[in-house]
């Protein structure tokens, strides 16, 4: 597909090594009592973008929703909202989708609006918060562990299949933004989730390896692994855990193009209002020295070995992380799926219920968990 002339204009952003939701700033570390950030307003900015049916705090009215716990493997807790459609009859069994949120948020953003839609269309459909983040356990809160993040998704399945309500063998995922990446990986050694779909996904090992579009270099990782080890010492003696910079706080003449897409989500009404008593202040920061563990994250080594279940990657024909989906796409064997959402952004297809694909969606997951 010839790239058109935002996407390259977007692409020439990247040298300066611009740090996305999530990812390894340049610019280092705050304290965690967020003193280095800029407090949300208590009233939050309305959003530039609210258009093409911007609809992040959707309520199905033809749903029924439970919010449920369940354990994972290594006895922490998985905080998630359980969708089911209100004319599923007594004794059926439904297929099944699990849904994780983009790397840094919380299920309410995004994954939720997913999950619904997804379960209006007769899925039962759970909507998880990842480890560190949301109402899942885990502390430090904002950690990292990719391990964990994947066992989630491992977990959710182990929790789905085992209602009375649900399809066992039917049991398939979609991972938004960062949560792809730990999809795949998870995909990868648990046979039971049979069909794997990713929106706007990012390969959060290679985004912090070697930044977007190549931008990171060598020095510049090594740079910030010696920060993060030394700081390792302080926090060893009891210093408060520090944050990376995530989306910023503010907006000034030199927020640079991405930073002002991810401002957009989540420091405006748009998709930050939601669970303000889950210290949103802090969503998309994880904490500096646990982010190195995204290092040794390669979760599109062996994605081949998924096949024959199959894969659609959706990305935005705009989206600055498209090379993502396209690396994962290439690597992957059959059967396989890349699909390009014209004139789509990546946070585009976080919320905007216009451009997000859901029929292609719905096709994929019927076809592939009958």
């Amino acid at each position: 597909m010839k790239k058109s002339q935002r996407f390259v204009k977007t692409l020439q952003k990247l040298a300066a090594g611009i740090a996305a939701a999530g990812c390894a700033a340049a610019a280092f570390a705050a304290p965690a009592d967020g003193g280095w950030f800029a407090p949300l307003p208590a009233v939050l900015p309305a959003p530039q973008h609210a258009d093409h049916g911007a609809d992040n705090f959707y309520k199905s009215t033809r749903l029924n929703s439970e919010n449920v716990t369940f354990r994972t493997q290594f006895d922490t807790t998985v905080s998630g909202v359980l969708f089911t459609p209100r004319t599923m009859r007594p004794g059926e069994k439904l297929p099944a989708i699990v849904v994780g949120h983009p790397m840094g948020a919380v299920k309410e953003q995004s994954a939720a609006l997913y999950a619904q839609k997804m379960a209006e269309q007769g899925f039962v459909t759970l909507a998880i918060d990842l480890p560190f983040w949301g109402s899942s356990s885990g502390t430090p809160r904002n950690s990292v562990l990719p391990d964990l993040y994947s066992e989630a998704f491992m977990a959710a399945v182990d929790f789905l299949g085992t209602r009375s309500f649900v399809e066992r063998e039917k049991i398939g995922g979609i991972g938004i933004c960062g949560s792809g990446s730990f999809l795949i990986s998870a995909a990868k050694i648990d046979p039971r989730i049979k069909a794997v779909a990713t929106v706007s996904m990012y390969n959060m090992g290679e985004v912090n390896r070697t930044g977007l579009g190549h931008s990171q270099s060598l020095e510049q990782r090594k740079a910030y692994l010696r920060e993060a080890a030394e700081a390792r010492y302080a926090e060893f003696l009891g210093a408060s855990h520090r944050l990376l910079g995530g989306t910023t706080h503010t907006l000034d003449a030199n927020t640079d193009p991405i930073q002002q897409e991810f401002y957009d989500f989540y420091r405006t009404t748009r998709g930050a209002a939601a669970g303000r008593d889950q210290n949103l202040n802090t969503t998309t920061h994880p904490t500096f020295t646990s982010n190195v563990k995204f290092m040794n994250f390669y979760p599109f080594q062996d994605i081949e070995t998924i096949s024959p279940r199959p894969l659609l990657f959706i990305t935005g024909d705009q989206a600055h992380s498209r090379e993502f989906s396209e690396e994962a796409f290439r690597r992957a064997a059959q059967p396989k799926e890349l699909y390009y959402v014209r004139g789509a952004g990546h946070v585009d297809l976080y919320d905007k219920t216009d451009l997000i694909p859901f029929a292609k969606l719905t096709a994929f997951f019927k076809a592939n968990l009958k």
